[in-house]
């Protein structure tokens, strides 16, 4: 009698394993990584600090060419694209303040000086010591490097005014008064080209000596 070969079923009860959540490639991974690291950078350099590099001599000897500041840009209220006016100011700015701002004759230029006059004061130099309404305003910080004093009608270095601060507007010296072009040369800075108060040095590197300036970095700027 022949053999009947018989097969047994395959059960149809076996369960199908769980879909496995499917991964990001690592390159769009990164991609929104940086785009992220970038939104956040730009939100923070528009709206809360930003950092500078001083160029020149002209704020000597609180600043050195070489230092790397960081400048508050909220304190005196931030500035929206494309929208007038500060929002959310903390103070307006003060005399002996060091801010940086647009220069006056070229916009494309930041600079950085000590506000000595704010709106409403008078400002007066006569052979290099700086009236206030009236009375010497003596600041810790400035210092003269030279002695020659010059008339009035030659340069207003030394001589100059009385000139009335208008509203909405600062006059601007540097520290280092001998060797600073400033106010006294090009006028007021209105409150609408202000960047921000400089408040601390974060890194400083003298090239002329080429080393760094470590007890600089760190140092509040007042």
């Amino acid at each position: 009698m022949a053999e009947e070969n018989v097969t047994t079923p395959v059960s149809a009860t076996t369960s199908a394993a769980p879909a496995q959540p499917k991964k990001k490639h690592i390159v769009r991974e990164y991609a929104e990584s940086i785009v992220v690291a970038v939104i956040l950078a730009l939100i923070i350099r528009t709206f809360i600090v930003q950092a500078f590099k001083i160029p020149s001599g002209s704020m000597e000897d609180t600043l050195a060419i070489g230092d790397h500041i960081l400048v508050s840009k909220f304190i005196y209220g931030m500035k929206i694209p494309f929208m007038e006016g500060r929002y959310l100011k903390i103070r307006d700015p003060r005399r002996g303040d060091v801010m940086v701002f647009e220069y006056p004759e070229d916009p494309s230029k930041d600079f950085i000086k000590r506000v000595i006059g704010t709106p409403g004061d008078t400002i007066q130099v006569k052979e290099k010591k700086v009236y206030v309404n009236g009375v010497p305003y003596n600041n810790p910080h400035e210092v003269h490097k030279e002695s020659d004093l010059f008339p009035k009608e030659q340069n207003p270095r030394d001589n100059m005014g009385p000139v009335k601060v208008p509203a909405d507007s600062y006059f601007m010296m540097g520290d280092n008064r001998d060797r600073s072009y400033d106010s006294r040369f090009w006028g007021f800075v209105k409150s609408d080209k202000i960047k921000g108060l400089a408040f601390i040095k974060y890194w400083s590197w003298d090239n002329e000596h080429f080393r760094v300036r470590w007890r600089s970095i760190g140092k509040l700027i007042d």
